[in-house]
């Protein structure tokens, strides 16, 4: 049976453009994607600056209130205001939440530059929303599946960006880290595979794995992470079982002198840098060596 003008009308989505003031501008509520003040974020407000937004934003009516709530282009709204520009080119849609999830994370995957917690949190924001749907959403089309079929959604989702189910649930996997661990993750100082074994402990083990990380100036191979995670499902996992496992002869590892920085700040100026106070040591140990050396060859 054909459609009548009101389904019609139901089905399709309405779309305007508007220029709306930054003021009136709100950013999506579940956002994962980080906005910062680097060096891209520079060089699109330059390039806003000469040539203004050539690619609208992505809003819908704000549900929260008053405005319009951000979906596509957050990075340009903040280069924007940057420029000193106060209104910008917005595309309006109606979306229910479901789709302005999907929108949102589709959008921002495309970009070059995505921090794994990022994606980890993107990746759990779209799948949640597909299995909420049943369905498939993407901005030009819509597929949908009968009710009676059950969805795999990890492997819709990795069809969709190009990972396999597994890379998908590894990813999921990092949003329960605590949030220092995962900066530490962002900033390329646990590798990937470690990070998601980590995942697996409990707060409170992680809590204790994180500080013996900060004191001891280490981060744990993937053996070592393997072996903190069937002790933690084992319940034998505690502070004491961390140190040792993290004190492990690494592979390729170098030996490494720690010593404290408040048990030499005394002696260095007030505005002395670590690379500074680095240098500084290392050239009187020299000289030292070269001492000790002048006076066994007298």
């Amino acid at each position: 049976m054909d459609q009548t003008k009101e389904e019609m009308n139901k089905n399709q989505q309405v779309t305007v453009i508007r220029n709306i003031k930054i003021n009136e501008l709100h950013d999506f509520e579940k956002h994962p994607f980080k906005v910062e003040n680097d060096k891209e974020l520079f060089e699109l407000m330059r390039s806003i600056e000469e040539e203004g937004v050539l690619v609208p934003l992505l809003a819908r009516p704000n549900p929260n209130g008053d405005g319009f709530e951000i979906i596509a282009g957050h990075r340009r709204k903040e280069a924007s205001k940057w420029a000193g520009i106060d209104e910008v080119p917005v595309i309006i849609k109606e979306l229910d939440d479901n789709q302005a999830i999907i929108a949102m994370v589709d959008s921002n995957l495309q970009r070059e530059s995505i921090k794994p917690s990022e994606k980890a949190f993107a990746y759990k924001l779209k799948l949640d929303a597909m299995k909420r749907q049943g369905k498939r959403t993407d901005l030009s089309t819509d597929t949908f599946y009968p009710m009676d079929k059950k969805i795999n959604s990890t492997e819709e989702l990795g069809k969709l960006v190009g990972e396999s189910q597994a890379q998908i649930a590894r990813y999921v996997r990092l949003t329960n880290l605590l949030p220092e661990i995962l900066d530490m993750v962002d900033m390329g100082q646990i590798a990937f595979r470690p990070a998601v074994e980590i995942s697996f402990l409990k707060n409170e083990e992680q809590r204790e794995l994180f500080e013996v990380m900060d004191l001891e100036q280490c981060t744990p191979t993937l053996s070592q992470a393997q072996k903190m995670k069937r002790m933690s499902q084992d319940g034998t996992l505690d502070v004491e079982q961390i140190y040792q496992i993290m004190e492990e002869e690494k592979p390729n590892q170098i030996e490494m002198i720690k010593i404290r920085a408040d048990s030499l700040s005394k002696y260095f100026p007030k505005n002395f840098t670590v690379e500074q106070k680095i240098k500084l040591i290392e050239k009187l140990v020299k000289e030292w060596n070269m001492k000790c050396r002048s006076k066994k060859e007298r």
